[in-house]
């Protein structure tokens, strides 16, 4: 699928089903992760909301976000001092669009418009499977787990992505709060509602 998200929109990515308050509802057992595998790899439309926090060189923000994601079309939307007031990334293969207060701009990909905009950038062709605790394919990762079989952190691409809540959402286990880090770089997302298969 296709991704892509400046700088805020980096590690973004929240989504909601039935609205789920931020941190687990219910109690995870073993066997539960290992049990939805089929269900999340067929899961590749979502609506998210969240808040999300990056911290970058010279760079120390946060903003609201609001992600659509239909197979490989997605849509994310910023608001606050993060994107100064209101910034949209809409993205599908081969194409990514910025819009915000100083206009809108376009690139094949979203790390080379974030790289033109921001001057460095992020593997947010990732995000789609890291929120969903997945590694993404074509390169090789490590994973470590909880005493229940859940991902506790997923190493990929010399990035560290730890996962510390999760939130049950008709019935399925998905990450509440995530943090990647890697170098001097650190994104936070909090996801306060998710909803797995939503269509725009």
């Amino acid at each position: 699928m296709t991704r892509s998200l400046p700088l805020i929109t980096l590690v973004a990515l929240l989504a909601g089903c039935a609205t789920q308050a931020p941190g687990p509802n219910g109690t995870r057992h073993v066997g539960d992760w290992k049990n939805q595998q089929t269900t999340l790899d067929e899961l590749d439309t979502w609506k998210l909301a969240g808040k999300v926090g990056l911290r970058a060189p010279d760079t120390h923000q946060s903003a609201n976000l609001d992600w659509t994601q239909q197979a490989s079309h997605y849509r994310l939307l910023l608001t606050g001092p993060f994107g100064a007031g209101r910034t949209v990334l809409d993205g599908k293969p081969g194409q990514v669009t910025l819009t915000n207060g100083d206009g809108e701009f376009s690139a094949p990909t979203p790390e080379a418009l974030m790289q033109e905009r921001l001057g460095w950038s992020l593997p947010v062709s990732s995000l789609d499977h890291w929120i969903k605790a997945r590694p993404a394919p074509g390169s090789e990762s490590h994973i470590e787990r909880d005493d229940l079989g859940f991902p506790a952190t997923l190493s990929q691409a010399g990035w560290v992505i730890t996962y510390k809540r999760w939130t049950l959402v008709d019935g399925l286990w998905l990450p509440g709060r995530i943090t990647m880090t890697q170098g001097d770089i650190r994104a936070v997302l909090v996801v306060t509602n998710w909803q797995p298969g939503a269509s725009p």
